[in-house]
């Protein structure tokens, strides 16, 4: 017995269709078929869209936005470790404790937040080569700083090349490694922002698919029996379109509030950071170049360089959001809430700045080694040192950060939550609007029963 072949067994069907749809009944069941899978179709793929978007707000909170903190703040810990050890060296037997406290802290935060991110990324991850090497190398410029400190303390001039190769060996191996990852996990950051603001555009289209064929069909009904209502067909519009509003509301509002929490947090953190590490890498500089007693220009060019990008070349004169550099930069950006702790930075930047062209010219033009190092660093004076100002725009920025950092929480919070209510709200009302045109197309079929 020979079966039907694809091309028969095609044409059958159509054939079967076209047969059915040519009575009132058949065409009343078809749309019921078509407008159920629209409806559901609708739902479900407005909830996949959603839960998407939400998911991706979820890792901008939970993951890539806590990792580029911490990259930021492991560039921050090392920079200011280089710094603290110097300052500390240069005090040699004097050394206060909260110095050296410092110092210790940074080093610990740094291994820490390293051991953390390491934990959370990938094999296959582009961060992991620099993680690997800050893993490796921390212990090296430790163990160098150690040295150092203990050839100090014994008058040992051997200690001075230990803690300028050590500030060499985080200047050019550590530091880098971390502005690498820095680099690494703001761009994740950002495709994760950019997941999560994006629109779902198939949700939108399906949703006027489905409409106009609700609509269509209700047109079609009046037409040919003149009711003007069906309440199934009505009930299936009406949650197709509060599915519909509520996935613009919810895109709306969500994509705002994470725009706030962008624009007013993450941004702002990311100009801020490179100010923080700007200011160290210059005191680092101012440091370095009286423990090696002025007898090279290189920690010069390097303070010149460092200031250079912090606030460019303008004068005092000019005010500081005028001029071009990370710290003007960070002032920029910066939401009103932080505006207050800038200000006070910047004012305490600039003071830092008289105080080290007082200690240069003592340094420089009075050969005065002494005294120039008196007025940058000092175990009693905490006041009117280079170094005490360098402190107060340390704290400032940091007071910022922490505010800027509380503005992208409070933002961002609660996004994915929204976003996801309304994936589920979406997938009901599918599920409803289904229901709804069955039963409405069914009252028509009963009625040729």
């Amino acid at each position: 017995m020979k079966h039907p072949g694809p091309g028969r067994s095609e044409r059958g069907v159509r054939a079967r269709l076209a047969q059915a749809t040519r009575t009132p009944p058949g065409r009343l069941r078809l749309a019921g078929v078509v407008l159920a899978v629209l409806t559901v179709a609708f739902g479900g793929l407005t909830a996949w869209q959603l839960e998407t978007r939400a998911s991706a707000a979820d890792r901008v909170v939970s993951y890539s936005q806590p990792l580029s903190r911490d990259a930021a703040e492991i560039h921050r810990s090392l920079a200011d470790a280089a710094t603290t050890a110097s300052s500390g060296f240069l005090l040699a037997g004097t050394e206060p404790r909260d110095v050296r406290a410092r110092y210790e802290q940074d080093v610990a935060q740094a291994a820490k937040l390293i051991s953390q991110a390491a934990a959370r990324t990938t094999e296959t991850s582009p961060a992991q080569d620099s993680l690997s090497r800050l893993n490796q190398q921390l212990p090296v410029y430790a163990g160098l700083v150690e040295s150092a400190r203990a050839d100090n303390r014994q008058g040992i001039p051997l200690g001075g090349a230990y803690l300028r190769y050590a500030s060499e060996q985080m200047q050019t191996v550590l530091l880098p490694a971390a502005a690498e990852l820095n680099t690494i996990e703001t761009r994740e950051l950002a495709d994760d922002y950019a997941a999560a603001r994006s629109v779902p555009w198939g949700a939108y289209g399906l949703a006027v698919l489905t409409l106009a064929a609700l609509g269509w069909v209700q047109v079609t009904l009046f037409r040919r029996t003149n009711r003007v209502f069906n309440v199934g067909l009505l009930g299936a519009t009406a949650a197709v379109l509060a599915g519909t509003l509520w996935l613009a509301v919810a895109g709306v509002t969500t994509g705002s509030a994470l725009e706030r929490s962008d624009h007013e947090g993450a941004t702002p953190l990311r100009a801020l950071n490179a100010a923080r590490v700007d200011v160290l890498s210059a005191r680092l500089a101012e440091n370095l170049n009286l423990v090696a007693r002025g007898s090279t220009a290189t920690y010069n060019g390097q303070y010149a360089d460092a200031t250079k990008r912090l606030a460019g070349i303008a004068g005092r004169s000019t005010p500081m959001r005028r001029r071009s550099g990370s710290l003007p930069n960070a002032l920029a950006l910066a939401p009103g809430a932080a505006d207050q702790a800038l200000a006070t930075a910047a004012d305490q930047y600039d003071s830092w700045q008289d105080r080290y062209q007082d200690a240069l010219k003592a340094e420089v033009g009075d050969a005065d080694y002494q005294g120039a190092l008196n007025k940058t660093v000092s175990a009693t004076d905490t006041t009117s040192t280079a170094d005490a100002a360098f402190n107060g725009t340390d704290r400032a920025l940091a007071q910022a950060a922490d505010i800027e950092q509380a503005r992208f929480e409070a933002a961002a919070d609660g996004t994915a939550g929204d976003l996801r209510l309304a994936a589920g709200a979406a997938a009901v009302l599918g599920l409803v609007a289904a229901a709804a045109a069955l039963r409405g197309l069914g009252r028509r079929l009963a009625e040729y029963r």
